[in-house]
């Protein structure tokens, strides 16, 4: 089975056979880059959030980026994952004819509201085999004070 970002289009015109079939049309690899950096980056970056007593625990997919090509920013609240990556100039200058090149190049990004009370030291990440494992703390929101009536003599 091709993941879904094989699937958008169907390879007669119809969705009749995706299920069966579903190997990418010449079209589909031409429009490669763009469906994997537009509009599916979700898809690519597939993500898991467990839910624990203390801490929420978010584990996104990013095979093939290393830890020098993913960055964390957090900024009023929300925390934006970010992944970018070129081919090697090298691996293409070795010589050789390419006759198909598939692996791609370029830049995805995904935005999670995590709260304004946490802060980049709050948060702990861990990138391995193309695993990113991030913990947020729970911090609760400061509570406004209680609306007090005063009496009138």
């Amino acid at each position: 089975m091709l993941p879904s970002i094989w699937r958008n289009n169907s390879l007669f015109g119809e969705d009749l056979f995706d299920d069966w079939f579903g190997f990418p049309t010449e079209k589909e690899f031409r429009n490669l880059e763009k469906k994997l950096y537009g509009r599916n980056a979700a898809h690519v970056m597939k993500t898991d959030v467990k839910e624990h007593d203390d801490h929420y625990e978010i584990a996104i997919d990013l095979p093939g980026f290393k830890k020098e090509d993913v960055t964390l920013t957090l900024e009023n609240g929300y925390l934006t994952v970010g992944a970018a990556k070129g081919l090697d100039k090298e691996e293409n200058d070795k010589g050789g004819k390419l006759i198909r090149q598939e692996r791609y190049s370029g830049a995805m990004q995904r935005t999670f509201y995590v709260g304004e009370t946490i802060t980049e030291e709050d948060i702990k990440a861990k990138m391995e085999h193309g695993l990113l494992t991030l913990t947020v703390p729970k911090k609760e929101t400061p509570k406004l004070p209680e609306k007090k009536t005063i009496t009138i003599e």
